[in-house]
C-alpha cells in the first residue's frame, strides 16, 4: 500500500510531543492504514514492540473493551518500562473513551494516536478536558498523484483517460487493488456510502426518517456548486411531499456533515471581509461517493470539477470559502498564513461569453493576490489580463 508521506511525516515530526494526535477523515480513506505505516515507523527506530499498544475497535478482537473503564484497565495492565505509545483506531466505538485517554495521560509516560470517521470525536468532552493539548491531522481520499502512482491503467492511456478515471471514481484508496473492474469499482463505493450513512449517520445519531436522510443526500449531489440554505431545500423537499422544517433539515446536515461525507463552504464578503451567514455551498469529500450518488451518467460536469477542486484545496491545507464581491460570485478563496489566491473553475473557457463571465468575477476584486482560472482546456503558461489560466490536470499534477 502507498505510503501517504505527507501525513505519515505529520505524525513522525509531532512523535512525542505532549499532545494527542488524533487522525479524521470519512471512512476507509486510509486512516487505519496510516496508524499501521507509523507503527512499522516506530518499529523502525527501535522502539520496542513490547511499548506499542495498537487496538482497532472495528475488530472483533477488541469488542470487549465496551467503555472507558475497560480501556483504561486494559492499556494500564499491559503497560511496560519506559515510553509507551498508544494507537486507537476508530475510538469512537468506545463509550466515553476521552476519560480512559485523559487518565492515561496523567497516570503513565505515554504518546497517544487516536483515529475516528466522525467529527463528534472532537467536539466530544475530550476538546474540555484536554484544550489546547490536541493535534488534529485530517485525511483525505487519494489525490490524483497518489491515484496516478497506485492505479493499474493499461500502457494506451494518455494523461486524459487517467484523469477521466479520477473524475469518475474517485480517489478512495481500495480502488486501485481492483483490477481496473468498473462493476467491483462501483459496488465497492456504495459499499462505502451504506457504511457511512448506517454507521456514522444513522446508528450514531438515532435518526428514525431514514428515508428523508436519502432523499436529502441525493438532492445535495445534484446541487454541488450552488448557493442554499437549509430553508430553500425545505421548500424544495416539501414539493415533492415532504412535510419538513429548515431546523430538521439544517440537523440532518450536520450530521452528515460530521460524517465527513459532505463539507459546508461558507460565503464570504471581500469587500465588508466578513463571513455571511446565510447560503453556503456543499461539496462531497470523493467525486466516486458523490456519483454513487447522482448516478454516473452525470460524471463530466462543471459541477464534478468544481468538487474535485475544492476537495484538493483542503488537502492541500488551504482555508477555503466561496468568494463574494459585489454583485459578483468568486469560486473558491483559498487561504493559508502567508497566502490567498481567488479560483475560477470552469469546465471551457473556449466560448468567448464563458471567458469574459469567469474573468469578470475575477477582476472586479480589487487587490494584488493571485488570480486564477482552473479549465480543462488544453493551455500552458497562458494569462489573459492578468489571470492565470491553468490546465486542471496540470494544477493536481504541480504539488
Amino acid at each position: 500500500m502507498l505510503k501517504r508521506e505527507k501525513y505519515l511525516n505529520k505524525l513522525i515530526d509531532s512523535k512525542d510531543l505532549n499532545l494527542i494526535k488524533v487522525i479524521t477523515g470519512v471512512r476507509r480513506s486510509g486512516k487505519s492504514t496510516l496508524l499501521l505505516q507509523y507503527r512499522e515507523y516506530l518499529i523502525s527506530q527501535k522502539i520496542n514492540k513490547e511499548n506499542i499498544i495498537y487496538m482497532n475497535f472495528e475488530s472483533a478482537d477488541w469488542y470487549n473493551i465496551k467503555d472507558y473503564k475497560d480501556l483504561y484497565s486494559y492499556i494500564k495492565e499491559n503497560i511496560n518500562k519506559g515510553k509507551n505509545y498508544i494507537l486507537l483506531d476508530e475510538v469512537q466505538n468506545v463509550s466515553m473513551w476521552e476519560k480512559a485517554v485523559n487518565s492515561l495521560l496523567v497516570d503513565i509516560d505515554c504518546d497517544i494516536y487516536i483515529t475516528g470517521s466522525n467529527a463528534y470525536l472532537l467536539s466530544s468532552e475530550l476538546t474540555t478536558l484536554l484544550a489546547g493539548r490536541i493535534l488534529t491531522i485530517k485525511i483525505y481520499p487519494f489525490s490524483f498523484k497518489e491515484f496516478l502512482s497506485e492505479y493499474p491503467f493499461k500502457n494506451d492511456e494518455d494523461k486524459y483517460d487517467k484523469f477521466d478515471k479520477y473524475l469518475k471514481f474517485g480517489g478512495m484508496p481500495m480502488l486501485v487493488n481492483m483490477n481496473d473492474n468498473e462493476d467491483l469499482m462501483i459496488s465497492y463505493l456504495n459499499d462505502i456510502k451504506e457504511v457511512v450513512l448506517k454507521k456514522d449517520i444513522i446508528n450514531r445519531n438515532n435518526i428514525k426518517d431514514i428515508v428523508f436522510l436519502d432523499n436529502l443526500i441525493k438532492y445535495m449531489s445534484t446541487c454541488i456548486g450552488n448557493l442554499t440554505t437549509p430553508n430553500a431545500i425545505a421548500e424544495f423537499m416539501k414539493k415533492s411531499g415532504s412535510n419538513i422544517t429548515n431546523e430538521t433539515v439544517d440537523s440532518y446536515l450536520k450530521m452528515i456533515e460530521n460524517a465527513y461525507f459532505i463539507y459546508r463552504v461558507p460565503r464570504y464578503e471581500l469587500k465588508s471581509k466578513q463571513l455571511l451567514k446565510t447560503q453556503g455551498k456543499y461539496y462531497f469529500v470523493d467525486n466516486g461517493l458523490k456519483n454513487i450518488i447522482s448516478g454516473f451518467s452525470s460524471y463530466d460536469t462543471g459541477s464534478s470539477y468544481e468538487n474535485l477542486i475544492y476537495i484538493e484545496l483542503l488537502r492541500r491545507g488551504y482555508e477555503v470559502y466561496v468568494g463574494k464581491y459585489n454583485d459578483t460570485e468568486i469560486d473558491f478563496i483559498a487561504i493559508k498564513p502567508d497566502e490567498k489566491i481567488y479560483f475560477q473553475v470552469s469546465r471551457s473557457i473556449l466560448d468567448e461569453k464563458v471567458e469574459e463571465r469567469e474573468k469578470k468575477s475575477l477582476l472586479s476584486i480589487n487587490d494584488n493576490y493571485r488570480k486564477v482560472i482552473l479549465t480543462m482546456d488544453k493551455v500552458k503558461n497562458k494569462e489573459i489580463d492578468g489571470i492565470e489560466v491553468v490546465n486542471i490536470i496540470d494544477f493536481l499534477m504541480s504539488e
